[in-house]
């Protein structure tokens, strides 16, 4: 998945902000959710955080704290330190943190995990709480237009085609899968628990 991530990076907030090659999508609310997902970060207790996937930077520039960013692509990495100078952001697999046990306050994902089977899903959050003692996981909301696993067809504006898994999330779900948590967000395009 690292070349499609490499090839989305510069198209990548078109999703966040309706434009791009998803301008047309029908999204009722889609903006107002996302400045409430953002206020409900942004208002988490101040930690030392890994985001781990953490792309663009879009969620990443609202955790409070001191903050180490992650990603696989080296062009999410570009666009990331441009957009949050003041973080830390290193190239490194998900999987397999390259930080000693203990290293942070929080892990932090968005829209990662539920790109993970679950075998992956095992495996990042033994190394989540395997350096921190925290984890919040912003990821899409099950809704009735979509099924909970789905293995999607992506687009590129290259016309590049890509297969990508992806699950949806009910708050309740989410936190049950994570060994139980606090909602931070629940709507109808976001679910975001604190483990």
């Amino acid at each position: 998945m690292r070349a499609y991530y490499d090839r989305r990076a510069p198209e990548y907030d078109d999703w966040w902000l309706g434009t791009g090659l998803h301008a047309g999508r029908f999204r009722p609310g889609w903006d107002e959710e996302v400045e409430a997902l953002t206020r409900s970060l942004a208002a988490l207790p101040p930690a030392r955080t890994l985001d781990v996937a953490c792309g663009t930077g879009f969620l990443t520039r609202h955790l409070p704290g001191d903050v180490v960013g992650l990603d696989q692509s080296e062009s999410m990495l570009e666009i990331v330190r441009h957009r949050v100078p003041s973080a830390e952001f290193v190239r490194g697999d998900a999987l397999a943190l390259p930080f000693a046990d203990g290293s942070f306050g929080r892990v932090f994902t968005g829209h990662f995990y539920g790109h993970l089977g679950d075998d992956d899903r095992r495996a990042f959050l033994r190394e989540a709480r395997r350096v921190a003692p925290e984890v919040v996981v912003v990821d899409s909301a099950l809704r009735e237009e979509v099924d909970p696993v789905e293995v999607q067809e992506r687009v590129l504006k290259d016309g590049s085609r890509w297969e990508v898994y992806k699950r949806y999330f009910t708050a309740e779900g989410l936190s049950e899968e994570l060994g139980g948590g606090r909602t931070v967000h629940a709507g109808r395009w976001f679910v975001a628990v604190r483990a």
